[in-house]
């Protein structure tokens, strides 16, 4: 599929999906004779993954490194056990930093949902 339809399913713009493939965290699968990008369901997938790193404040970098370890854990070829292992220790290192991180946000949501109790509770009632 094009870019714009991408840009649709993902929610991204396409600048920013531009950006993600300059910066190589996403690379279409193939390109029209016209030089358009072509994107596969795979690429939307990966795509996903970054929107959901993205508000948890994950850095490119660390995005780059988790996509690179689940990639290299769908692979065809099989992986010898440590590496395995070290892959997964990634994955779940990235599982619990996005646990804790989804619980930061849990708290600054209660405490803004507080906030604007006490401003709605100051406001006269008709």
């Amino acid at each position: 599929m094009h870019i714009g339809e991408v840009a649709t399913r993902t929610e991204l713009s396409l600048r920013t999906i531009r950006h993600y493939e300059e910066v190589g965290l996403v690379v279409p699968s193939a390109r029209t004779r016209g030089g358009f990008r072509l994107y596969t369901e795979a690429d939307i997938a990966r795509l996903m993954v970054i929107r959901r790193m993205k508000p948890l404040g994950f850095t490119l970098d660390q995005m780059r490194e988790l996509l690179t370890a689940t990639d290299r854990l769908d692979a065809p070829e099989p992986l010898d056990p440590g590496e395995r292992a070290t892959l997964l220790g990634v994955l779940a290192d990235f599982e619990r930093a996005a646990q804790q991180r989804c619980d930061d946000l849990r708290v600054q949501l209660a405490r803004a949902e507080e906030f604007a109790a006490t401003l709605a509770a100051r406001l006269p009632t008709d």
